[in-house]
């Protein structure tokens, strides 16, 4: 089974009718008459005509011999965050603030004003950004305050003191709760998840939690809960999702830095979006302690950055061991010897070109530049085949949205109401599949998976696009209910969720702009524990491939030396 998926064909629903669709889809006569429908619809039916012989995918199975302990941590080299960035891309935006610190022209506390004002800006506008759903000014002022004291005595905690960060509302971070995007969770942690403390530890002015889409079982970042995450290169576009306020945060120049998860290509799909690059980690490599539950088995957290270098520093800063996530102690310690060497031969590229051609004529055309500035650089371009690719949407869409159903399984009786139409749907949906579903995709999966270990002995990294269109419109008809749309969200979707499901680690990282001058992305999926490989990478296109900011992009450096 070698074809390209075929598209999805449903109804595209929102407002009323979508409201009334998820109440119908709810009851038992509606799940009869409807439900099946929809999910013949998804493909439910070719998986569970699929033979399978292998037993169920286990979780952990990524992890290899040459096993770090639990207490190591690697000290992050300084080729990550020295200055100058020598040939590692054009652009470092962390290292920019950690010169005007170190020069004195800002200082952490006139940066985070600058960040302040500039996020009541963006959202005093008509249609708001939206990239941060909470922000807490005195916290943020304290957090400059206490950097801009260890500067002035020239002990600054690490690569990050000062920088401003956001994150994504699925991670537990002090003093805000951790809505996951509905309306109705409002718990305070006690204390921050481990990536963040990370990041934290090392000296990052947090500015708030990022918008993203309900329980991060969308794709385009609209939610009617806390408005939707705008686009920062046409605020009448998504950003993707669902690490949508992520993205828009570090597009809009709000920070260089922002934590992001990534279920189903939630991290790389709004980069891609936004014209920055998204990180997903090998599985198991970033903890999860902290990280709202939602779906355990194809769950990762990663960075968004302005560039690959400021991607690699914050992914340098979270990755490793932790005791409080069991999945993440076997894991070999990063290989950065090699990392900003511009010279790529050696390296196989991946590439089935059938695959590839099934996007958007613009973004064909951006890729194919993006892998001749890879051949210039002496990597070698391999045709390849991934055998039955249809199955990796259906085995993916089963499992996601099982273990998510699960995850809300105490909540739904008490507030199914309080979710979003379209989250409401989608649930109700995941609820008519069958536990014999479940476990029949994990089997499958475990063959799918081996398919790609199979190529990792052909090529070094598989490429593709990140996705097959440009940032769509946002229909005003879903600011209010969100939408269901499978056809467009499974497009979207295509060549990412198969990262998710081998937990393979993988980039999105710009190309090239489509002619209305949205964004175009690249991904890079590599093998287990590679990512200093993949962004090593991507660098190289980053630095092949000028792209210009967004339009409504802030200079916060320039605001705050104005402060100074």
């Amino acid at each position: 089974m070698d074809e390209i998926p075929r598209p999805v064909r449903a109804p595209r629903t929102a407002g009323g009718t979508l409201r009334l669709l998820a109440r119908v889809v709810e009851t038992r006569a509606g799940a009869a008459l409807l439900g099946r429908t929809l999910l013949h619809s998804a493909g439910v039916p070719l998986l569970r005509s699929t033979p399978a012989q292998d037993a169920p995918w286990p979780l952990g199975h990524v992890h290899s011999g040459g096993l770090e302990s639990p207490s190591r941590r690697e000290a992050i080299p300084e080729a990550l965050w020295d200055l100058p960035p020598g040939g590692l891309g054009p652009r470092f935006e962390v290292g920019e603030f950690l010169q005007a610190y170190r020069s004195g022209e800002a200082d952490p506390g006139t940066v985070a004003e600058a960040v302040l004002a500039a996020c009541s800006d963006l959202d005093g506008r008509s249609p708001p950004l939206r990239a941060l759903i909470a922000q807490d000014r005195d916290d943020v002022l304290g957090q400059a305050r206490e950097s801009r004291d260890r500067w002035a005595s020239g002990r600054p905690l690490g690569p990050l003191d000062g920088v401003p960060v956001a994150v994504k509302d699925e991670l537990d971070c002090r003093p805000y709760p951790t809505t996951v995007g509905t309306s109705f969770l409002r718990d305070v942690p006690e204390d921050d998840a481990t990536a963040v403390a990370r990041i934290r530890a090392a000296g990052a002015v947090i500015i708030g939690k990022a918008n993203m889409h309900e329980i991060g079982i969308g794709v385009t970042g609209v939610n009617p809960h806390h408005g939707a995450a705008r686009n920062p290169h046409d605020l009448e576009r998504v950003t993707g999702g669902s690490s949508s306020g992520s993205a828009a945060a570090v597009a809009a120049g709000l920070c260089p830095v922002a934590l992001g998860a990534d279920g189903g290509g939630s991290i790389r799909i709004p980069a891609s979006f936004c014209g920055v690059v998204g990180l997903k980690p090998t599985f198991g490599r970033v903890s999860e302690h902290g990280a709202a539950p939602l779906c355990w088995s194809v769950a990762h957290v990663g960075p968004i950055g302005a560039s690959v270098r400021d991607v690699a520093l914050a992914f340098a800063l979270i990755a490793g061991p932790d005791p409080r996530d069991p999945g993440s102690l076997s894991q070999p310690p990063l290989e950065w010897s090699r990392f900003g060497d511009p010279d790529l031969r050696g390296i196989r590229v991946g590439v089935h070109r059938a695959w590839i051609e099934d996007a958007d004529p613009p973004v064909v055309d951006a890729c194919r530049k993006a892998l001749e500035v890879l051949e210039s650089a002496g990597a070698r371009v391999i045709e390849v085949q991934v055998p039955e690719l249809a199955l990796f949407r259906v085995v993916h869409l089963v499992t996601i949205v099982s273990e998510m159903r699960a995850s809300q399984a105490a909540l739904l009786p008490h507030h199914r109401r309080d979710y979003g139409a379209d989250t409401r749907l989608s649930l109700a949906l995941a609820g008519m599949l069958r536990s014999e579903d479940y476990v029949h995709a994990q089997r499958v999966r475990t063959r799918l998976v081996r398919h790609l270990h199979e190529l990792g002995s052909l090529v070094d990294v598989l490429a593709t696009p990140t996705t097959p269109c440009t940032a769509p419109r946002i229909p005003r008809d879903a600011l209010a209910s969100g939408e269901s749309n499978l056809p467009l969200t499974t497009r979207i979707m295509q060549y990412v969720q198969a990262a998710n499901l081998a937990g393979l680690p993988a980039i999105s990282v710009p190309c090239g702009k489509d002619p209305e001058g949205l964004p175009v992305g690249l991904q890079l999926m590599g093998r287990p524990w590679e990512e200093p490989l993949l962004l090593r990478m991507a660098a190289v296109v980053e630095a092949g491939i000028p792209v210009q900011s967004a339009p409504m992009r802030v200079d916060l450096l320039t605001r705050a030396r104005s402060r100074t």
